[in-house]
């Protein structure tokens, strides 16, 4: 179970299946990582694409907040029928584009075709880390960040992600946020 933080569905609660093995993101982290977020960002203008989406806790949080363009990313056929079903529910399916797949194969295939002023990543915490660092060369070598954007990576906390285009890391508990910037070089191209 889940409960969006704030905006039009502030406070609801959103019980997932039984059988579902998930870890939403705690509403501790959640309302710390958004109170950055909402300092940066017009929510109610901003592109996302939420991977490893889960059952959509993170993606729920952005619609609810009037962002218009979530695009969820989500291998498990449950996971994604259910935030399928929960958006119906919640008048929210205009706003969230559900893509059931790998991760990493639909970060190959879409290369190049749309950026997002948010990336965010909440992979499974047993993911190698080196996959981490693939994730993140994938998302910030293919232009997946408009210029203003941002690659939000949660991972357990004793994890230490190191990399050029890392601008800050935030710890809640065992949960941080690694926030990188995208590559200068090919927003100098555009």
């Amino acid at each position: 179970m889940f409960r969006i933080i704030s905006g039009k569905w502030k406070a609801k609660k959103i019980a997932a299946p039984k059988n579902f093995d998930v870890r939403p993101t705690t509403d501790f982290a959640k309302e710390a990582l958004f109170s950055i977020l909402e300092n940066k960002y017009d929510m109610q203008s901003i592109s996302v694409l939420d991977l490893f989406a889960g059952i959509g806790s993170i993606t729920f949080e952005f619609a609810s907040r009037g962002c218009q363009n979530v695009t969820s990313v989500e291998m498990n056929p449950k996971h994604t029928a259910f935030i399928n079903s929960t958006a119906s529910e919640l008048d929210m399916a205009l706003q969230i584009n559900v893509q059931r797949g790998d991760v990493f194969d639909w970060l190959k295939k879409f290369r190049n075709k749309k950026s997002f002023e948010i990336v965010f990543s909440d992979a499974p915490f047993e993911m190698e880390e080196k996959k981490y660092y693939e994730l993140i060369s994938l998302v910030l070598n293919n232009k997946y960040l408009k210029e203003n954007g941002a690659l939000i990576v949660e991972h357990q906390s004793r994890m230490k992600l190191e990399h050029p285009n890392l601008i800050d890391t935030r710890k809640y508990g065992n949960v941080s946020f690694s926030f990188f910037e995208p590559n200068k070089e090919d927003n100098q191209e555009l």
